[in-house]
């Protein structure tokens, strides 16, 4: 084969090639293509069957729930007091002198009129002989000036004496009167401080720590023991000035308004007493008004200056729709509540809440009696949940419950 024939075959050879180049090219392109749509469709097929297997799969969620029940409700007014006695005496010396005997124990409790301390009497009883002595002389000379006084009176009637003798007789007469009321007056001094060596309580409650002891010398104004009275006692306590009126009405036609103390976390009721009344001013920098309650503290649970909670009812909503406290959530813009749907799923209610008492809280707007609202197990929840319900408090007609745990609370 010559040259040039040589030469046509390779020309030909290199166009069949550059012609055949984008055929393959083409058929390379969409296969490619037809394997990413089916790579595509086979994971949205898995993707679609797996989610169908977690809804199928998805447990139901165990719960507690209570029904909306209809009821009045007591709102109290809730506010930290300070537990004051009716009297804190500080029992104080009279008089100076040594103290032979104390009669009572720190701590101890007393009646009014019990001895407390006996101070030494007798530089008092000797003052006091020394007293009667010259009264009996004054007196004596009392009589002989009445004698005397009679006798010129007597004379100058009949005109046997001049009227300045008789007067001059009645000048020493009255002289003699002012001696012995003189010596009367010391004689009942002295018997005072005589009564004040024996120092006795002054009020029924406990004494405290003695200041003194047996041997001492004290002097006038000196303070001894201090006897506190705790039966009975009271609490005192502030309320917002707009709380006024309703203690003010709650009071009238002489109504006794309860009030219970209870410690500091509500969990123990120490007393139970009645308001007994409220101050003649509002504290302008508070804006508050001091009230008093009285209790009778019979086992002496409520201690002078402890701070107690005093709890007392302001009024009562009649005919209140009530969920448990635990039930009511806060939520962004409102607060709501999961109610049940016949279903066995939750779907999310907002509510108005009115006022709180304790365990129950009175909704205004959003749910109806009869309903079932979720109380536990709320942190699983979201609306459409399907869950597995434990009635909690089940009866609508249940009454409230103990109305002085918690309430609402004033500014």
């Amino acid at each position: 084969m010559d040259q040039n024939t040589q030469t046509i075959e390779k020309s030909a050879h290199l166009e069949f090639r550059e012609a055949a180049k984008p055929e393959r090219s083409s058929r390379r392109w969409w296969l490619g293509l037809g394997g990413i749509l089916l790579c595509a469709t086979a994971y949205g097929w898995f993707l679609h069957r797996d989610t169908n297997q977690a809804v199928v799969k998805a447990p139901s969620v165990p719960v507690a729930a209570s029904f909306v029940k209809k009821g009045n409700l007591d709102v109290y007014l809730n506010q930290i007091g300070t537990v004051t006695p009716f009297a804190t005496v500080t029992v104080k010396s009279r008089i100076a002198g040594q103290i032979l005997k104390i009669d009572f124990k720190e701590g101890q409790l007393v009646n009014a009129g019990d001895l407390l301390v006996n101070i030494d009497p007798s530089p008092y009883e000797a003052q006091l002989a020394q007293y009667l002595g010259q009264l009996a002389r004054d007196q004596a000379t009392l009589a002989n000036a009445k004698v005397t006084r009679d006798r010129y009176l007597y004379l100058y009637k009949t005109g046997v004496i001049a009227r300045q003798d008789a007067d001059n007789q009645e000048t020493l007469y009255q002289q003699a009167l002012g001696t012995v009321a003189n010596d009367l007056g010391l004689i009942a001094g002295v018997k005072v401080n005589l009564g004040y060596c024996r120092i006795t309580s002054p009020v029924q409650g406990r004494v405290g720590l003695r200041q003194v002891d047996v041997g001492n010398y004290v002097a006038s104004t000196q303070n001894l023991v201090v006897v506190t009275q705790l039966q009975p006692i009271s609490v005192v306590f502030c309320i917002p000035d707009d709380d006024i009126p309703e203690v003010v009405n709650d009071m009238s036609d002489g109504r006794q308004v309860p009030v219970v103390a209870w410690n500091r976390d509500f969990s123990k009721k120490i007393g139970t007493g009645f308001l007994l009344t409220f101050d003649n001013q509002v504290d302008e920098n508070t804006g508050t008004v001091k009230l008093r309650a009285q209790f009778p503290n019979p086992d002496y649970a409520l201690f002078p200056d402890a701070f107690v909670n005093a709890s007392m009812p302001v009024k009562t909503i009649q005919n209140a729709l009530l969920v448990p406290t635990a039930a009511v959530q806060s939520g962004a813009q409102q607060s709501f509540v999961y109610v049940v749907q016949p279903n066995n799923t939750v779907s999310q209610r907002q509510v108005t809440v009115g006022p709180s008492q304790g365990d129950l809280t009175a909704i205004t707007k959003g749910v109806n009696a009869g309903e079932k609202v979720v109380t536990d197990g709320l942190d699983k929840l979201q609306p459409g949940t399907k869950v597995i319900v434990q009635m909690d408090n089940s009866n609508p007609n249940q009454p409230a419950l103990n109305p002085g745990v918690v309430a609402a609370s004033g500014g």
